[in-house]
């Protein structure tokens, strides 16, 4: 039986779509000034890459089932080797227990932990403004 682990494709940088979609969530959490500035900062970070695993602690976010469509319909890009879009983050603060927020891309981590929680995703991370 075998247990290769399909590699994940990845783009090079986030589809443009992907910056209004983390800024309409975002707005959920703070306000335009806040929004603008942290989405500013998302568009000129470089790409690093973090483990899947390491992402969905580093939020405190649960992973969701493979069932769910949205999963599942990264899991079937990955299958067929499309690309996915590198994700975009927004840093926490450990020392005051302000957990990381995947601002654009949580069905995205979710699928590839699905294949192998320790593959590395491409991720742009953005501070918080003072």
């Amino acid at each position: 039986m075998s247990t290769e682990i399909l590699p994940v494709t990845w783009k090079d940088q986030p589809d443009e779509h992907d910056y209004p979609a983390a800024a309409d969530y975002l707005e959920l959490l703070a306000g335009p000034d806040i929004v603008d500035a942290v989405v500013a900062d998302l568009r000129t970070a470089p790409i690093v890459h973090k483990k899947a695993k390491d992402i969905l602690r580093a939020a405190r976010l649960e992973l969701v089932s493979p069932e769910n469509p949205y999963v599942r319909r990264d899991l079937i890009k990955i299958n067929n080797r499309k690309s996915l879009s590198p994700i975009l983050l927004v840093r926490g603060d450990f020392r005051t227990e302000v957990p990381m927020v995947i601002a654009d891309g949580y069905h995205r981590v979710c699928a590839v932990h699905w294949a192998d929680e320790n593959i590395a995703i491409p991720a742009k991370i953005a501070a918080m403004p003072r």
